[in-house]
C-alpha cells in the first residue's frame, strides 16, 4: 500500500453528481475538501446565495445564520440548523438533530433522531443514524454511518491529524478530523473512529468496533471476542 490509496478518487466516484460538485473540484485528497467547502460556502454567504428554504420546516425547528435548503427537504420538529449549511433536496432530517456550520449536505440524504453533524460533507443518499456524532469527516455517496456511531475528531493531546499507510505518515494539516467514509460503505450500530480513520469504498465496519487508520475498500471489519456466560443467581431487584 501507498499513500495513493488516500486520494479522492480511492474513496468516491462520480463526484461531479454532488450536489455541490465544487466542494471536489481540484481536490487531490479528501480531508482538503472539508476546507474548500468552507470556501464555498463563505462566498455563496458573501453572494447572498445562502437565504432561501425550498423544503418544509416542521413547528419547533429553528433555523439560524444563513443556510440554503432544497426542495423535498423535511426538516421534522425540535431540529436545530446553525448556519451557513447547504443542503441539498429531498433529505429528512429527524427530530433533534443538530446540524452545525459548514456542513453540505447531498441528495436523498437521511439525518437520524438526535444525531449532530458538523463541518461534515454528506454524499448523495447517504445515511447518518439516531445519537450518532459525524465531526469533521467526509462520507461518500450511498455510505451508512448506524445509530450511536461516534466519530471522533479531535485527539487527546489535540496534535495535527494523520493516518499512516503502509510505512508513510500523511498528516492533514488541522487538529479537527474525523473519518472518511468511501462510498457505499457502512458503520454498524455503536462504534467508534478514531481521529483521521480512513475508510475504503464498499467496506462494512460491524457493530461495537472501534476503528483506526486506514481500512482498505471491500472489507469486512469485526471485532473478535467471544461472549462469556457463567452462572447468575435468581435475584428480584426492588421496585
Amino acid at each position: 500500500m501507498s499513500v495513493e490509496e488516500l486520494k479522492l478518487s480511492y474513496f468516491f466516484e462520480n463526484t461531479e453528481s454532488f450536489a455541490v460538485p465544487e466542494v471536489f473540484e481540484g481536490v487531490e485528497y479528501p480531508w482538503e475538501a472539508l476546507q474548500k467547502a468552507t470556501q464555498i460556502v463563505d462566498e455563496r454567504v458573501e453572494e447572498k446565495k445562502l437565504q432561501v428554504n425550498e423544503g418544509t420546516l416542521a413547528e419547533g425547528s429553528y433555523l439560524h445564520g444563513n443556510y440554503l435548503i432544497g426542495k423535498g427537504t423535511q426538516i421534522h420538529s425540535q431540529v436545530t440548523i446553525e448556519g451557513p449549511v447547504i443542503i441539498g433536496e429531498n433529505v429528512t432530517i429527524q427530530s433533534g438533530a443538530l446540524i452545525r456550520p459548514y456542513t453540505v449536505i447531498g441528495n436523498n440524504c437521511v439525518i437520524g433522531h438526535g444525531c449532530e453533524v458538523k463541518h461534515a460533507i454528506v454524499g448523495n443518499g447517504a445515511k447518518v443514524q439516531s445519537f450518532t456524532f459525524a465531526g469533521d469527516s467526509v462520507l461518500g455517496q450511498g455510505a451508512r454511518v448506524g445509530s450511536g456511531t461516534i466519530i471522533a475528531n479531535r485527539r487527546f493531546d489535540q496534535g495535527i491529524i494523520g493516518v499512516k499507510v503502509g510505512d508513510t505518515y500523511t498528516k492533514f494539516d488541522t487538529d479537527f478530523f474525523g473519518c472518511v467514509l468511501g462510498d457505499f460503505s457502512r458503520i454498524g450500530a455503536n462504534s467508534a473512529t478514531l481521529p483521521g480513520t480512513c475508510i475504503g469504498p464498499y467496506t462494512w465496519v460491524f457493530p461495537l468496533t472501534r476503528v483506526h487508520g486506514f481500512v482498505p475498500k471491500e472489507t469486512r471489519v469485526s471485532t473478535s471476542k467471544a461472549l462469556n456466560f457463567t452462572p447468575n443467581k435468581k435475584m428480584k431487584l426492588k421496585p
